[in-house]
């Protein structure tokens, strides 16, 4: 998160707090707490001075970055569990939280940085968890928001059709009519998916796109985990990789980003439907359009198939995405008999080096 809006919030958060201690969303607080499993832990990401936190039931974690605002929230819900950290780094394990009520708060976070904060998000939830959030409306970033009531701190806003993307390709599915916008606040509802969560970022090489995840996959939350997989042998020996299944360290490490056509989970790939390759693949050209990685490498050819050129063969193909390259490899799955890991390996080395080229 980024550290002058911390420490401005440090200075005079309180101040600023003393004259919005009325919970303007308290109704959708409680309603929250109704949507956690009874008993389950709920995370209140950036609970601030405590505005919310006495609504959104218990036992809850009260989290942010700034000392001084937490400790305000002490003094007020004694019973919580407190700790400070940061929203793009939390500090939980795996399927540890019930629920995350996040308002006013991931509009601290760079659009560009939004998606690997709400994967961190997605790996701490468990399936099926809810997750409420309320973000600036409109395309403003910036740290001179005009009419700031606490000058100097950075603000991204968000338009709501981009919002939905990003939720979608982190991993959650956003109920349906939640979406709304008032003044200039929009809010969504979600709820955790048993599916993967993109790790997407600036400055990225390469795109992996793969057709969608398989329910292993999407309970180890790694893209290509089975142990049949080959994806992960052919990145590491074609050199654009260098740890094992672990996504993070591909992206942040290596420029190596991944997505899916579609988010939802199935045993195999010929289970995924026409029209949800259509809208996937939707999704993926705003993603790179507004990402601009240097290539896109899809692996597997059905999706592509489906919805772009249906006599494709592997290779570049003619057609780009986003305007970007894309490059379409045969399935690194097991199933797949009839390719070779030498011939993975190969049109792996292929889609990296268009990507540096492009």
């Amino acid at each position: 998160m980024d550290r002058s809006t911390v420490e401005r919030y440090d200075r005079s958060g309180l101040e600023w707090a003393a004259t919005h201690s009325t919970a303007g969303r308290r109704t959708e607080a409680e309603a929250f707490d109704g949507r956690v499993v009874p008993g389950g832990l709920r995370l209140d990401v950036g609970c601030g001075a405590g505005r919310y936190l006495p609504h959104v039931g218990s036992p809850a974690v009260a989290f942010d970055a700034s000392v001084v605002m937490l400790e305000a929230c002490r003094q007020q819900v004694p019973d919580a569990h407190y700790v400070v950290g940061d929203v793009e780094h939390l500090p939980f394990a795996r399927g540890s939280l019930d629920g995350a009520w996040s308002w006013m708060t991931h509009l601290h976070v760079p659009r560009d940085s939004l998606p690997m904060a709400l994967w961190d998000l997605h790996r701490v939830l468990r399936v099926d968890s809810p997750f409420e959030l309320q973000m600036l409306e409109g395309a403003y970033q910036g740290r001179d928001l005009p009419g700031d009531e606490l000058p100097g701190r950075f603000f991204a806003g968000w338009e709501p059709h981009r919002l939905v993307d990003m939720v979608t390709g982190a991993g959650f599915e956003v109920e349906e009519g939640s979406l709304t916008v008032t003044g200039d606040e929009v809010r969504l509802r979600a709820v955790r998916a048993r599916t993967l969560a993109d790790t997407v970022g600036p400055g990225m090489r390469l795109l992996v796109c793969g057709v969608n995840p398989s329910w292993y996959s999407a309970d180890a939350g790694v893209g290509y985990a089975r142990p049949g997989n080959r994806f992960w042998a052919a990145a590491r020996a074609a050199g654009i990789v260098d740890r094992d299944r672990d996504p993070a360290s591909a992206l942040v490490d290596h420029g190596v980003g991944m997505t899916d056509f579609v988010k939802r989970p199935s045993r195999t790939a010929a289970e995924v439907r026409s029209e949800e390759y259509r809208a996937g693949f939707g999704r993926v050209e705003r993603l790179v359009e507004w990402l601009r990685p240097g290539a896109v490498c899809f692996t597997g050819l059905s999706g592509w198939r489906d919805v772009v050129d249906a006599k494709a063969v592997a290779g570049l193909q003619p057609r780009g995405v986003g305007g970007r390259p894309a490059y379409v490899m045969p399935s690194t799955s097991g199933l797949n008999a009839r390719t070779s890991l030498a011939e993975l390996i190969t049109h792996l080395r292929e889609a990296w080096t268009l990507s540096g080229s492009s």
